[in-house]
């Protein structure tokens, strides 16, 4: 450890008033009111600093206002962001504070380091719960049809046939929001990582692809739904909403989906949605491994110094703080563990949340590819509609995916592309 990070940590009092502000992580009514909430709180146990909250906007437009900021040096003090790729895109290492140091820094899980950080420090403390990709189920339809959570492919697709038997929908898929395709081989990728270590270093050197196995699993994945019948027949306009009421209802069994959706079964079938219970996309290579969307982070840049830097400092220790816990799990719902062991998963969390939570206490999680590789190519939704709607076969989806990152590789400069 430095000097220079030694002495910064000790200044942990501001004397004098000190105003900061803080960025909030878009301008829609949860996240604004979430950044709100924290800078209210936050003053009240410190009545030296003022917190002033500033909106920006959400997608591309946020991203090139961030990056602006940054490299003209007058972004504000404190910035909820992202983590993973489009963090590390900010440069991180030149650009934002190496919070290494910090107290609260050594209670973060393995994954979030990874995920806001580098090899050279880590840059972000956490900023709400991680949500897990992999396989929703309804509760109530393994009960009564007697089954038991798959752990290998084959188990799944036995599973699906006992349920098409009973007369209800085997796999929700909802073409009607294009994303949802996605989760085969999002999900799939904690399982990809677990069989081929490093992987993710390979496909970012182009010395990986998903073409070829283990990654051509997830594409397989949803080719073979589609073609042994196991899904619902209005699978191109089903969209993501309802296909939730269909599963919180229990006339389907399984959803390959994100939890972070939960929320909207709060909203539309509260008193179904501990009905839903979450596994990991099943894999034949062995132990199911659960794919994990990390938590978003918390950022203090490299122009922020003397009093606004302590400040900044204190205010992301609060954040991960009893406190500040209570804010997040107050903010929205919890969608999965948090990401540091300050924060509790309260006790009226949606029911899947305690089954994502056997899997991290397990060690059986995995990042998503977005968080270790910056290559994601524009159109893998639209090939894997195709893919799951018979039109191409897997192995050609694949193909088509590995010729559409290219470009973006090549933008971003990679070596090897």
């Amino acid at each position: 450890m430095s000097l220079a990070l030694s002495v910064r940590s000790a200044a942990t009092v501001v004397a004098d008033p000190v105003t900061i502000s803080l960025l909030a992580a878009g301008n829609d009514p949860t996240t604004t009111k979430f950044a709100n909430d924290l800078a209210k709180k936050f003053m009240a146990a410190n009545p030296t600093i003022t917190v002033k909250v500033e909106t920006r906007p959400g997608g591309t437009d946020g991203d090139n206002l961030i990056k602006t900021r940054l490299a003209t040096k007058t972004m504000n003090d404190v910035f909820l962001y992202n983590s993973g790729s489009l963090l590390q895109a900010l440069n991180p290492d030149n650009q934002l504070v190496n919070l290494s140091d910090q107290p609260w820094a050594k209670l973060v899980t393995a994954t979030f380091r990874q995920a806001a950080g580098t090899a050279k420090g880590l840059y972000g403390a956490p900023a709400s719960s991680t949500f897990y990709g992999g396989v929703m189920y309804n509760k109530k339809v393994y009960a009564k049809l007697g089954l038991s959570v798959p752990k290998t492919w084959a188990q799944f697709i036995s599973n699906n046939q006992k349920v098409k038997a009973a007369g209800l929908i085997p796999v929700l898929v909802s073409y009607g929001d294009t994303w949802t395709s996605q989760l085969f081989v999002l999900a799939d990728f904690a399982n990809v990582s677990k069989q081929a270590s490093g992987w993710a270093a390979k496909y970012t050197a182009n010395k990986a692809k998903y073409v070829d196995p283990p990654a051509l699993a997830g594409f397989t994945y949803t080719q073979e739904i589609f073609s042994k019948q196991l899904m619902n027949r209005d699978f191109a306009s089903l969209t993501n909403v309802n296909a939730l009421k269909l599963l919180a209802t229990g006339q389907a069994a399984h959803y390959p989906m994100i939890t972070a959706v939960i929320g909207n079964v709060v909203q539309s079938n509260p008193d179904q949605v501990n009905d839903i219970g979450y596994f990991a996309m099943p894999t034949d290579a062995g132990t199911p491994q659960a794919t994990v969307w990390e938590a978003n982070g918390a950022y203090i840049p490299k122009s922020a110094t003397g009093d606004k830097l302590v400040a900044a400092e204190k205010l992301l220790a609060f954040l991960n703080s009893p406190a500040g816990c209570d804010i997040q799990n107050t903010a929205g719902t919890v969608s999965g563990p948090y990401s540091i062991s300050t924060c509790k998963v309260p006790g009226n969390a949606p029911a899947l949340v305690a089954d994502e939570l056997k899997y991290q206490k397990a060690g059986q999680t995995g990042l998503a590819l977005e968080f270790i590789s910056p290559i994601k190519g524009p159109n893998l939704e639209k090939i894997l509609v195709q893919v799951g709607s018979g039109i191409s076969t897997a192995k050609v989806g694949a193909g088509l995916y590995d010729q559409n990152v290219v470009q973006q590789a090549q933008q971003l400069g990679l070596p090897g592309w």
